[in-house]
């Protein structure tokens, strides 16, 4: 079996902003001496999670983020007739299991990861409490603690800070995906018209605004670590590879969601490498430390990054047990054939 599964891809964007900064202006990152546009790792997690491509084939397999599971707790329990105050100290008792909770309020300070069984867990007590009227013991506290079997917990970990044998260690590591050339933001200017007042003498804009964005292919480098995947889902071989699956399948059709309604800027990947083995990882970014110049960005990506791959091959030896690929510019190859690939591993 192998231990990782290393994936490289290339997507190519219309202008977009599809992961603002603090300014609402596209994410960038100087590399090989130029900007980058930049799309952080965090955005791609969360926008392939919550996909429909992972809603749909890990169903009742994945957990859910939130800050306000004492407010879930303390509704359930005011719908089941329980009083308000033994609602409060209850729902209060409940979160402070998975996180500090301030004085007077009912949700955590932090985002909590909660598995499908810990949510299970708190709905049977938040049950068992309004049927018998009492408060929770501190044993039943305790066990709403589980170790967890979530695929979106194993693959992007999660942290409990005062309960850390429950954490998880990811078992996948996400890039910040880059631009393979330098890139300059630019910004759109634009108006908005009143409809009430187009047809009269009043012709000045409602609204003035500028957004910026820029257009780019983007490297973008996955790892995963298909043993410690393995282990953290209790050594489901079947779910392993649904969530692998899942995960390329994501990584090659979603895009970020930033002002998606503004440019339209959705993209499947050009092109995707990806290697299976037992060797230490590396990614490939090196392969643009010099930035693609020229008047088709796509080719001399993918040439690059072959060209890279080869590279290290001659230096450190095979660097992959497997090695595939698909081009969507060329029609070469597939993606069903990449994920028969990774799932075999």
């Amino acid at each position: 079996m192998s231990r990782f599964i290393q994936i490289h891809t290339l997507t190519s964007y219309p202008p977009a902003n599809l992961n603002r900064d603090d300014l609402g202006r596209p994410k960038t990152a100087m590399m090989g001496g130029v900007e980058r546009l930049r799309v952080s790792s965090q955005s791609l997690k969360r926008h392939w999670r919550t996909s429909d491509v992972f809603q749909e084939a890990l169903r009742n397999h994945l957990g859910t983020r939130t800050k306000d599971i004492g407010k879930h707790v303390q509704k359930s329990l005011l719908d089941k007739g329980v009083n308000e105050k033994k609602a409060e100290d209850w729902a209060f008792a409940i979160a402070g299991i998975f996180g500090k909770v301030e004085k007077g309020k009912v949700t955590t300070q932090q985002l909590v990861f909660f598995s499908p069984e810990e949510w299970q867990a708190v709905d049977d007590l938040v049950a068992t409490l309004a049927d018998e009227n009492r408060k929770p013991e501190e044993a039943e506290l305790k066990g709403l603690l589980k170790k967890s079997a979530a695929v979106d917990i194993a693959l992007f970990g999660r942290m409990l800070a005062d309960s850390a044998n429950f954490n998880v260690e990811a078992a996948c590591q996400v890039a910040h995906a880059l631009s393979v050339h330098g890139v300059t933001v630019e910004d759109d200017y634009f108006t908005a018209v009143d409809d009430l007042n187009a047809d009269h003498d009043d012709r000045g804009a409602a609204h003035i605004g500028e957004t910026g964005f820029a257009a780019a292919v983007f490297y973008s480098y996955v790892c995963i670590e298909r043993e410690a995947l393995l282990t953290a889902l209790n050594g489901d071989e079947e779910l392993v590879n649904k969530a692998v699956a899942a995960m390329i399948e994501a990584i090659a059709t979603v895009s970020p969601k930033g002002k998606q309604n503004s440019f339209g800027s959705h993209a499947y990947a050009s092109y995707m490498m990806l290697e299976t083995g037992k060797k230490q990882p590396r990614s490939l970014s090196a392969a643009f430390l010099a930035p693609v110049k020229g008047d088709d960005y796509l080719p001399s990506a993918i040439a690059a990054l072959e060209t890279q791959a080869k590279h290290f091959d001659t230096v450190y030896g095979p660097c992959a047990d497997q090695r595939v690929s698909f081009n969507a510019s060329t029609g070469e190859g597939s993606l069903p054939s990449v994920i028969q690939v990774a799932t075999q591993a």
